[in-house]
Protein backbone atom coordinates (compact mmCIF):
# COMPACT_ATOMS: atom_id res chain seq x y z
CA UNK A 1 0.00 0.00 0.00
CA UNK A 2 2.90 1.97 0.64
CA UNK A 3 4.24 1.94 -2.62
CA UNK A 4 0.97 2.31 -3.84
CA UNK A 5 0.54 5.40 -2.60
CA UNK A 6 3.96 6.62 -3.52
CA UNK A 7 2.94 5.71 -7.22
CA UNK A 8 -0.50 7.77 -6.72
CA UNK A 9 1.41 10.94 -5.49
CA UNK A 10 4.14 11.25 -7.90
CA UNK A 11 1.63 10.91 -10.72
CA UNK A 12 -0.75 12.75 -9.76
CA UNK A 13 1.82 15.92 -8.26
CA UNK A 14 3.41 15.95 -11.68
CA UNK A 15 0.28 17.49 -13.05
CA UNK A 16 0.33 20.01 -10.92
CA UNK A 17 3.73 21.37 -12.74
CA UNK A 18 1.12 21.77 -15.83
CA UNK A 19 -1.64 23.20 -13.91
CA UNK A 20 0.80 26.26 -13.26
CA UNK A 21 1.69 26.64 -16.71
CA UNK A 22 -1.24 26.50 -18.34
CA UNK A 23 -3.41 28.53 -15.59
CA UNK A 24 -2.09 31.58 -17.67
CA UNK A 25 -2.94 31.86 -20.78
CA UNK A 26 -6.43 31.90 -20.61
CA UNK A 27 -5.86 34.85 -18.02
CA UNK A 28 -2.92 37.15 -21.16
CA UNK A 29 -5.90 39.60 -21.35
CA UNK A 30 -6.98 39.92 -17.84
CA UNK A 31 -3.37 40.67 -16.66
CA UNK A 32 -2.28 42.60 -19.42
CA UNK A 33 -5.17 44.83 -18.54
CA UNK A 34 -4.78 44.81 -14.70
CA UNK A 35 -0.73 45.79 -14.74
CA UNK A 36 -1.12 47.84 -17.92
CA UNK A 37 1.09 46.64 -19.98
CA UNK A 38 0.97 44.89 -23.60
CA UNK A 39 -0.70 41.46 -24.05
CA UNK A 40 2.44 40.22 -25.32
CA UNK A 41 4.83 41.29 -22.81
CA UNK A 42 2.43 38.79 -20.03
CA UNK A 43 2.92 35.64 -23.03
CA UNK A 44 6.81 36.51 -22.50
CA UNK A 45 6.38 35.27 -18.87
CA UNK A 46 5.10 31.81 -20.03
CA UNK A 47 7.74 31.90 -22.55
CA UNK A 48 10.44 32.52 -20.05
CA UNK A 49 9.34 30.25 -17.45
CA UNK A 50 9.44 27.36 -20.06
CA UNK A 51 13.03 28.54 -20.23
CA UNK A 52 13.89 28.98 -16.59
CA UNK A 53 11.87 25.82 -15.69
CA UNK A 54 14.30 23.91 -18.22
CA UNK A 55 17.48 24.95 -16.71
CA UNK A 56 16.55 24.62 -13.49
CA UNK A 57 15.80 20.94 -14.12
CA UNK A 58 19.40 20.16 -15.22
CA UNK A 59 20.57 21.22 -12.52
CA UNK A 60 18.22 19.82 -10.14
CA UNK A 61 17.96 16.10 -12.19
CA UNK A 62 21.84 16.07 -12.06
CA UNK A 63 22.07 16.50 -7.85
CA UNK A 64 19.09 13.93 -7.87
CA UNK A 65 20.99 11.10 -9.86
CA UNK A 66 23.81 11.72 -7.23
CA UNK A 67 21.75 11.51 -4.07
CA UNK A 68 18.63 11.47 -2.12
CA UNK A 69 15.85 12.86 -3.99
CA UNK A 70 13.01 13.17 -1.85
CA UNK A 71 14.24 16.11 -0.42
CA UNK A 72 14.55 17.95 -3.67
CA UNK A 73 10.88 17.16 -4.80
CA UNK A 74 10.03 18.66 -1.38
CA UNK A 75 11.97 21.69 -1.40
CA UNK A 76 10.88 22.17 -5.40
CA UNK A 77 7.49 22.25 -4.41
CA UNK A 78 7.88 24.44 -1.77
CA UNK A 79 9.43 26.74 -4.11
CA UNK A 80 6.37 26.87 -7.00
CA UNK A 81 4.04 27.06 -4.46
CA UNK A 82 5.75 30.10 -2.94
CA UNK A 83 5.84 31.84 -6.53
CA UNK A 84 1.90 31.23 -6.77
CA UNK A 85 1.67 33.26 -3.67
CA UNK A 86 3.51 35.44 -5.31
CA UNK A 87 1.79 35.88 -8.07
CA UNK A 88 -1.32 36.08 -6.82
CA UNK A 89 -0.10 39.02 -4.42
CA UNK A 90 1.89 41.06 -6.95
CA UNK A 91 1.07 44.69 -7.42
CA UNK A 92 2.59 45.35 -10.71
CA UNK A 93 4.30 43.62 -14.04
CA UNK A 94 7.96 42.98 -12.77
CA UNK A 95 6.69 41.21 -9.00
CA UNK A 96 4.56 38.96 -11.05
CA UNK A 97 7.19 38.21 -13.72
CA UNK A 98 9.93 37.38 -10.50
CA UNK A 99 7.32 35.18 -9.26
CA UNK A 100 6.24 33.08 -12.17
CA UNK A 101 10.31 32.96 -12.75
CA UNK A 102 10.51 31.53 -8.87
CA UNK A 103 7.43 29.13 -9.53
CA UNK A 104 9.74 28.27 -12.98
CA UNK A 105 12.57 27.18 -10.63
CA UNK A 106 10.49 25.02 -8.07
CA UNK A 107 8.74 22.99 -10.99
CA UNK A 108 12.01 21.71 -12.60
CA UNK A 109 12.47 19.62 -9.74
CA UNK A 110 9.18 17.97 -10.09
CA UNK A 111 9.76 16.93 -13.73
CA UNK A 112 13.25 16.25 -13.96
CA UNK A 113 13.88 14.25 -10.49
CA UNK A 114 10.21 13.18 -10.65
CA UNK A 115 10.97 11.16 -13.70
CA UNK A 116 13.85 10.04 -11.89
CA UNK A 117 12.00 8.22 -9.49
CA UNK A 118 8.80 7.20 -11.31
CA UNK A 119 11.42 5.10 -14.07
CA UNK A 120 12.84 3.15 -11.08
CA UNK A 121 9.05 2.09 -10.79
CA UNK A 122 8.58 1.08 -13.82
CA UNK A 123 9.55 -2.99 -15.70
CA UNK A 124 10.70 -2.49 -18.92
CA UNK A 125 8.23 -4.29 -21.13
CA UNK A 126 5.33 -1.94 -19.62
CA UNK A 127 7.21 1.54 -19.70
CA UNK A 128 5.21 2.99 -22.48
CA UNK A 129 2.07 1.93 -20.64
CA UNK A 130 3.08 3.35 -17.15
CA UNK A 131 4.77 6.52 -18.99
CA UNK A 132 1.55 6.74 -20.61
CA UNK A 133 -0.30 7.69 -17.36
CA UNK A 134 2.97 9.59 -16.12
CA UNK A 135 2.63 12.25 -19.35
CA UNK A 136 -1.62 11.81 -19.09
CA UNK A 137 -1.33 13.06 -15.87
CA UNK A 138 1.04 16.38 -17.00
CA UNK A 139 -1.70 16.28 -20.10
CA UNK A 140 -4.80 16.51 -17.47
CA UNK A 141 -2.47 19.44 -15.51
CA UNK A 142 -2.78 21.33 -18.80
CA UNK A 143 -5.87 20.44 -19.13
CA UNK A 144 -6.76 21.49 -15.64
CA UNK A 145 -4.76 24.50 -15.19
CA UNK A 146 -6.39 26.11 -18.78
CA UNK A 147 -9.91 25.27 -17.33
CA UNK A 148 -9.36 26.42 -13.60
CA UNK A 149 -7.72 29.68 -15.27
CA UNK A 150 -11.01 30.83 -17.07
CA UNK A 151 -13.59 29.87 -15.22
CA UNK A 152 -12.14 30.71 -11.67
CA UNK A 153 -10.28 34.03 -13.26
CA UNK A 154 -13.07 35.08 -15.06
CA UNK A 155 -14.00 37.41 -12.67
CA UNK A 156 -10.94 38.10 -10.95
CA UNK A 157 -7.42 36.49 -12.53
CA UNK A 158 -5.23 36.41 -9.13
CA UNK A 159 -8.24 33.59 -7.47
CA UNK A 160 -6.59 30.88 -9.44
CA UNK A 161 -3.16 31.40 -8.10
CA UNK A 162 -4.79 31.54 -4.75
CA UNK A 163 -6.11 28.10 -4.80
CA UNK A 164 -2.68 26.60 -6.60
CA UNK A 165 -0.27 27.65 -4.11
CA UNK A 166 -1.95 26.50 -1.38
CA UNK A 167 -2.61 22.77 -3.02
CA UNK A 168 1.64 22.89 -3.04
CA UNK A 169 1.54 22.92 0.54
CA UNK A 170 -0.68 20.18 0.55
CA UNK A 171 1.78 18.36 -2.00
CA UNK A 172 4.78 19.23 -0.50
CA UNK A 173 3.65 17.43 3.06
CA UNK A 174 2.40 14.33 1.04
CA UNK A 175 5.69 13.79 -0.59
CA UNK A 176 7.17 13.40 3.07
CA UNK A 177 5.06 10.04 3.40
CA UNK A 178 6.40 9.03 -0.37
CA UNK A 179 8.05 5.13 -0.48
CA UNK A 180 12.07 5.54 -0.51
CA UNK A 181 12.08 3.92 -3.88
CA UNK A 182 15.72 2.55 -4.98
CA UNK A 183 17.51 3.43 -8.13
CA UNK A 184 17.35 0.82 -10.35
CA UNK A 185 15.39 -1.46 -8.76
CA UNK A 186 12.50 -2.09 -12.22
CA UNK A 187 15.67 -3.07 -14.06
CA UNK A 188 15.33 -6.91 -14.67
CA UNK A 189 19.34 -6.87 -15.22
CA UNK A 190 19.72 -5.90 -11.50
CA UNK A 191 16.45 -6.51 -9.82
CA UNK A 192 17.92 -10.22 -8.35
CA UNK A 193 21.12 -8.66 -6.82
CA UNK A 194 19.20 -5.82 -5.42
CA UNK A 195 16.69 -8.16 -4.09
CA UNK A 196 19.80 -9.69 -2.41
CA UNK A 197 20.32 -6.86 -0.38
CA UNK A 198 22.98 -5.19 -2.68
CA UNK A 199 23.00 -1.76 -3.77
CA UNK A 200 23.29 -0.28 -6.96
CA UNK A 201 25.90 2.43 -6.32
CA UNK A 202 26.96 3.85 -9.47
CA UNK A 203 26.15 7.89 -9.85
CA UNK A 204 26.78 10.47 -12.90
CA UNK A 205 29.31 12.90 -12.65
CA UNK A 206 30.69 15.72 -14.64
CA UNK A 207 32.66 12.94 -16.83
CA UNK A 208 29.87 11.34 -17.76
CA UNK A 209 29.16 13.36 -20.76
CA UNK A 210 30.74 11.53 -23.54
CA UNK A 211 28.78 8.42 -22.12
CA UNK A 212 25.59 10.25 -22.61
CA UNK A 213 26.42 11.48 -26.15
CA UNK A 214 27.81 8.07 -26.85
CA UNK A 215 24.16 6.68 -26.94
CA UNK A 216 23.16 7.92 -30.73
CA UNK A 217 19.16 7.36 -29.17
CA UNK A 218 19.75 10.36 -27.04
CA UNK A 219 21.11 12.86 -28.76
CA UNK A 220 17.87 12.79 -31.29
CA UNK A 221 15.53 12.47 -28.49
CA UNK A 222 16.93 15.58 -26.81
CA UNK A 223 17.29 17.32 -29.83
CA UNK A 224 13.64 16.78 -31.61
CA UNK A 225 12.23 18.58 -28.53
CA UNK A 226 13.49 21.32 -30.11
CA UNK A 227 11.12 21.85 -33.09
CA UNK A 228 8.23 19.65 -31.49
CA UNK A 229 7.81 22.58 -28.88
CA UNK A 230 8.33 25.14 -31.04
CA UNK A 231 4.93 24.04 -32.35
CA UNK A 232 3.39 23.04 -29.06
CA UNK A 233 3.89 25.92 -27.36
CA UNK A 234 2.46 27.59 -30.19
CA UNK A 235 -0.74 25.14 -28.88
CA UNK A 236 -1.37 27.44 -25.69
CA UNK A 237 -2.49 30.48 -27.78
CA UNK A 238 -5.77 27.63 -28.62
CA UNK A 239 -7.86 29.88 -25.63
CA UNK A 240 -6.89 33.29 -27.21
CA UNK A 241 -8.11 31.96 -30.69
CA UNK A 242 -11.18 30.55 -29.35
CA UNK A 243 -11.76 33.65 -27.30
CA UNK A 244 -11.13 35.91 -30.38
CA UNK A 245 -13.39 33.55 -32.49
CA UNK A 246 -16.49 34.59 -29.78
CA UNK A 247 -15.52 37.68 -29.78
CA UNK A 248 -15.88 37.81 -33.51
CA UNK A 249 -19.55 36.65 -33.47
CA UNK A 250 -20.51 39.72 -30.96
CA UNK A 251 -19.93 38.07 -27.35
CA UNK A 252 -18.66 40.22 -25.10
CA UNK A 253 -14.92 39.75 -23.72
CA UNK A 254 -16.32 38.10 -20.52
CA UNK A 255 -18.27 35.38 -21.47
CA UNK A 256 -15.69 35.25 -24.89
CA UNK A 257 -12.72 34.38 -21.96
CA UNK A 258 -14.79 31.26 -20.54
CA UNK A 259 -15.81 30.29 -24.19
CA UNK A 260 -12.31 30.09 -25.34
CA UNK A 261 -11.10 28.07 -22.16
CA UNK A 262 -13.42 25.58 -22.55
CA UNK A 263 -12.97 25.33 -26.12
CA UNK A 264 -9.61 25.27 -26.01
CA UNK A 265 -9.94 22.76 -22.89
CA UNK A 266 -12.15 20.19 -24.63
CA UNK A 267 -10.23 20.03 -27.82
CA UNK A 268 -6.85 19.13 -25.45
CA UNK A 269 -8.97 16.52 -24.70
CA UNK A 270 -6.99 14.25 -27.29
CA UNK A 271 -4.14 14.08 -25.11
CA UNK A 272 -5.75 11.38 -22.82
CA UNK A 273 -5.29 9.39 -25.82
CA UNK A 274 -1.68 8.96 -25.05
CA UNK A 275 -2.34 6.25 -23.31
CA UNK A 276 -3.02 4.10 -26.77
CA UNK A 277 0.36 5.36 -28.06
CA UNK A 278 2.19 3.87 -24.83
CA UNK A 279 0.82 0.54 -25.30
CA UNK A 280 1.29 0.58 -28.62
CA UNK A 281 5.00 1.29 -28.10
CA UNK A 282 5.00 -1.14 -26.03
CA UNK A 283 3.86 -3.97 -28.22
CA UNK A 284 5.64 -3.18 -31.22
CA UNK A 285 8.94 -2.79 -29.22
CA UNK A 286 8.21 -6.65 -28.23
CA UNK A 287 8.82 -7.39 -31.77
CA UNK A 288 11.51 -4.69 -32.80
CA UNK A 289 13.83 -2.17 -30.45
CA UNK A 290 12.99 0.16 -33.33
CA UNK A 291 9.25 0.14 -32.16
CA UNK A 292 8.93 2.95 -29.74
CA UNK A 293 10.65 5.67 -32.33
CA UNK A 294 8.49 4.70 -34.71
CA UNK A 295 5.11 4.69 -33.00
CA UNK A 296 6.35 8.41 -32.31
CA UNK A 297 7.26 9.67 -35.69
CA UNK A 298 4.07 8.52 -37.33
CA UNK A 299 1.76 9.87 -35.05
CA UNK A 300 3.99 13.23 -34.90
CA UNK A 301 4.29 13.37 -38.84
CA UNK A 302 0.29 12.13 -39.33
CA UNK A 303 -1.24 14.79 -37.45
CA UNK A 304 -0.04 17.92 -38.93
CA UNK A 305 -2.15 18.24 -41.49
CA UNK A 306 -5.25 17.59 -39.32
CA UNK A 307 -3.71 20.37 -37.26
CA UNK A 308 -3.66 22.73 -40.44
CA UNK A 309 -7.41 21.83 -41.26
CA UNK A 310 -8.31 22.72 -37.15
CA UNK A 311 -7.68 25.86 -37.36
CA UNK A 312 -9.66 27.12 -40.22
CA UNK A 313 -12.54 24.55 -40.15
CA UNK A 314 -14.76 27.66 -38.95
CA UNK A 315 -17.81 26.68 -36.33
CA UNK A 316 -20.88 28.25 -34.79
CA UNK A 317 -20.32 29.55 -31.43
CA UNK A 318 -23.64 28.95 -29.65
CA UNK A 319 -23.79 30.06 -25.55
CA UNK A 320 -26.36 32.32 -24.03
CA UNK A 321 -24.92 36.26 -23.46
CA UNK A 322 -24.62 37.91 -19.97
CA UNK A 323 -25.36 34.20 -18.31
CA UNK A 324 -23.82 32.74 -15.23
CA UNK A 325 -20.35 31.11 -15.64
CA UNK A 326 -22.06 27.92 -15.29
CA UNK A 327 -24.49 28.24 -17.98
CA UNK A 328 -21.86 29.54 -20.06
CA UNK A 329 -20.01 26.50 -19.41
CA UNK A 330 -22.81 23.67 -20.32
CA UNK A 331 -24.08 25.01 -22.83
CA UNK A 332 -20.67 25.59 -24.62
CA UNK A 333 -19.93 21.76 -23.73
CA UNK A 334 -23.43 20.78 -25.06
CA UNK A 335 -22.61 22.26 -28.65
CA UNK A 336 -20.51 19.53 -28.96
CA UNK A 337 -23.74 17.20 -30.02
CA UNK A 338 -25.87 20.21 -30.93
CA UNK A 339 -24.24 22.15 -33.13
CA UNK A 340 -22.64 20.07 -36.17
CA UNK A 341 -19.67 22.58 -36.70
CA UNK A 342 -18.43 22.20 -33.24
CA UNK A 343 -18.90 18.15 -33.00
CA UNK A 344 -16.58 17.88 -36.31
CA UNK A 345 -13.63 20.33 -35.12
CA UNK A 346 -13.75 19.02 -31.93
CA UNK A 347 -13.29 15.44 -33.59
CA UNK A 348 -10.50 16.30 -35.59
CA UNK A 349 -8.74 17.90 -32.65
CA UNK A 350 -9.36 14.72 -30.30
CA UNK A 351 -7.78 13.03 -33.30
CA UNK A 352 -4.56 15.18 -33.81
CA UNK A 353 -4.23 15.50 -30.06
CA UNK A 354 -4.21 11.92 -29.95
CA UNK A 355 -1.54 11.10 -32.48
CA UNK A 356 1.11 13.80 -31.70
CA UNK A 357 0.58 12.68 -27.79
CA UNK A 358 1.87 9.54 -28.58
CA UNK A 359 5.18 10.57 -28.60
CA UNK A 360 5.07 11.75 -25.23
CA UNK A 361 4.93 8.41 -23.43
CA UNK A 362 7.40 6.60 -25.88
CA UNK A 363 10.13 9.45 -25.49
CA UNK A 364 9.72 8.70 -21.43
CA UNK A 365 9.88 5.50 -22.30
CA UNK A 366 13.15 5.53 -24.81
CA UNK A 367 14.99 7.26 -21.91
CA UNK A 368 14.99 4.55 -19.62
CA UNK A 369 15.59 2.02 -22.22
CA UNK A 370 19.06 3.15 -23.23
CA UNK A 371 19.89 4.73 -20.14
CA UNK A 372 21.63 3.75 -16.65
CA UNK A 373 19.10 4.87 -13.56
CA UNK A 374 22.01 7.28 -12.37
CA UNK A 375 21.57 8.62 -16.09
CA UNK A 376 17.92 8.91 -16.80
CA UNK A 377 16.80 12.07 -14.39
CA UNK A 378 19.39 13.92 -15.83
CA UNK A 379 19.07 12.95 -19.94
CA UNK A 380 15.22 13.56 -19.10
CA UNK A 381 16.39 17.42 -18.05
CA UNK A 382 18.33 17.92 -20.82
CA UNK A 383 15.65 16.98 -23.58
CA UNK A 384 13.46 19.10 -21.34
CA UNK A 385 16.01 22.02 -21.62
CA UNK A 386 15.45 21.63 -25.14
CA UNK A 387 11.64 21.15 -25.43
CA UNK A 388 11.80 24.53 -22.81
CA UNK A 389 13.56 26.47 -25.28
CA UNK A 390 11.93 25.42 -28.03
CA UNK A 391 8.95 26.23 -25.87
CA UNK A 392 9.55 29.29 -24.68
CA UNK A 393 10.59 29.92 -28.66
CA UNK A 394 7.40 29.16 -29.83
CA UNK A 395 5.49 31.14 -27.33
CA UNK A 396 7.94 33.59 -27.48
CA UNK A 397 7.93 34.06 -31.29
CA UNK A 398 4.26 33.51 -31.94
CA UNK A 399 2.73 37.10 -30.71
CA UNK A 400 5.20 38.51 -33.12
CA UNK A 401 3.87 36.12 -35.72
CA UNK A 402 0.31 37.28 -34.83
CA UNK A 403 0.96 40.89 -35.13
CA UNK A 404 2.47 40.63 -37.89
CA UNK A 405 -0.35 38.78 -40.04
CA UNK A 406 -2.86 41.14 -38.13
CA UNK A 407 -2.19 43.67 -40.82
CA UNK A 408 -2.87 41.31 -43.76
CA UNK A 409 -5.27 39.01 -41.72
CA UNK A 410 -8.05 40.31 -39.73
CA UNK A 411 -9.16 38.53 -35.97
CA UNK A 412 -9.19 35.76 -35.53
CA UNK A 413 -8.32 34.53 -39.56
CA UNK A 414 -4.61 35.89 -38.03
CA UNK A 415 -5.18 33.46 -35.47
CA UNK A 416 -5.42 30.99 -37.29
CA UNK A 417 -2.56 31.61 -40.04
CA UNK A 418 -0.19 31.95 -37.59
CA UNK A 419 -0.58 28.64 -35.57
CA UNK A 420 -1.28 26.84 -38.95
CA UNK A 421 2.36 27.87 -39.85
CA UNK A 422 3.83 26.89 -36.82
CA UNK A 423 2.45 23.25 -36.70
CA UNK A 424 5.29 22.41 -39.60
CA UNK A 425 7.92 22.02 -37.43
CA UNK A 426 7.01 19.11 -36.32
CA UNK A 427 8.12 17.37 -39.29
CA UNK A 428 11.90 17.73 -38.59
CA UNK A 429 10.44 16.10 -35.17
CA UNK A 430 9.09 13.04 -37.02
CA UNK A 431 12.43 12.91 -38.98
CA UNK A 432 14.53 12.40 -35.86
CA UNK A 433 12.18 10.05 -34.24
CA UNK A 434 12.82 7.95 -37.50
CA UNK A 435 16.63 8.40 -36.96
CA UNK A 436 16.37 7.42 -33.23
CA UNK A 437 14.19 4.15 -34.65
CA UNK A 438 17.80 2.87 -36.53
CA UNK A 439 20.18 4.04 -33.24
CA UNK A 440 17.60 2.65 -30.56
CA UNK A 441 18.16 -0.78 -31.10
CA UNK A 442 22.33 -0.56 -30.73
CA UNK A 443 22.13 1.30 -27.22
CA UNK A 444 18.96 -1.06 -26.19
CA UNK A 445 21.41 -4.28 -26.51
CA UNK A 446 24.43 -2.28 -25.14
CA UNK A 447 22.44 -1.27 -21.84
CA UNK A 448 21.26 -5.02 -21.35
CA UNK A 449 24.91 -6.16 -21.53
CA UNK A 450 26.56 -2.71 -18.89
CA UNK A 451 23.72 -3.44 -16.64
CA UNK A 452 24.51 -7.61 -16.31
CA UNK A 453 27.88 -6.80 -15.64
CA UNK A 454 27.29 -3.98 -12.92
CA UNK A 455 25.36 -6.49 -11.50
CA UNK A 456 27.67 -9.21 -11.43
CA UNK A 457 30.95 -6.91 -10.02
CA UNK A 458 27.91 -5.53 -6.77
CA UNK A 459 27.26 -9.11 -6.28
CA UNK A 460 30.52 -10.03 -6.27
CA UNK A 461 32.04 -7.53 -4.76
CA UNK A 462 29.91 -5.01 -2.87
CA UNK A 463 30.99 -1.13 -1.70
CA UNK A 464 29.22 1.40 -0.11
CA UNK A 465 31.08 4.30 -1.80
CA UNK A 466 29.09 5.84 -4.69
CA UNK A 467 30.34 4.90 -7.78
CA UNK A 468 31.23 7.39 -10.77
CA UNK A 469 31.03 5.82 -14.23
CA UNK A 470 33.91 7.32 -16.62
CA UNK A 471 33.73 4.96 -18.84
CA UNK A 472 32.12 6.43 -22.35
CA UNK A 473 31.35 3.24 -24.20
CA UNK A 474 28.12 1.59 -23.79
CA UNK A 475 29.10 -2.35 -23.68
CA UNK A 476 31.84 -2.26 -20.71
CA UNK A 477 31.96 -2.14 -17.29
CA UNK A 478 32.59 0.69 -15.74
CA UNK A 479 35.19 1.25 -13.06
CA UNK A 480 34.33 2.55 -9.54
CA UNK A 481 35.73 5.49 -8.09
CA UNK A 482 34.67 7.41 -4.99
CA UNK A 483 33.19 10.89 -4.70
Amino acid sequence: MHRIYSVVVFIVLASLDNVAVGLVPPLYGSIADSFDVPLGLVGTVTATSFLVSAIASVAWAYYGDRGNRKPLLMIGTLLWAAGMTGSAVAGNYLLFFVSQVAAAVGLGAVSSVGFSVVSDLIKPKRRGLVMSLWGLSQGIGTFLGTGLGGILGAADWRRPFVVLSAVGLIATVAYFFTYDIRRGQSDPELAGTIAEGHEYDYRISVKSLPAIVHRRTNVWLILQGLPAQIAFGSLVWLPVLFRERAISQGYPEDTAIIVGSIFATMFQLGGALSILGGMLGDKLQRRTLRGRALVASVGVLAAVPLYVVLFFLPFKIDVPVNAGTGEVVLSALGSVVTEPSVGITFLIAIIALAMTSANSPNWFALIADVNPPEYRGTVYSLGNLTNGVGRAAGNGLIPVAFALLASRYASPLNYSVGLAAFQLFFVPTGIMYWLASRTSPRDISGLHKLLEDRAEVTARNPIDESRDQTNSEAGHIDKPNSR
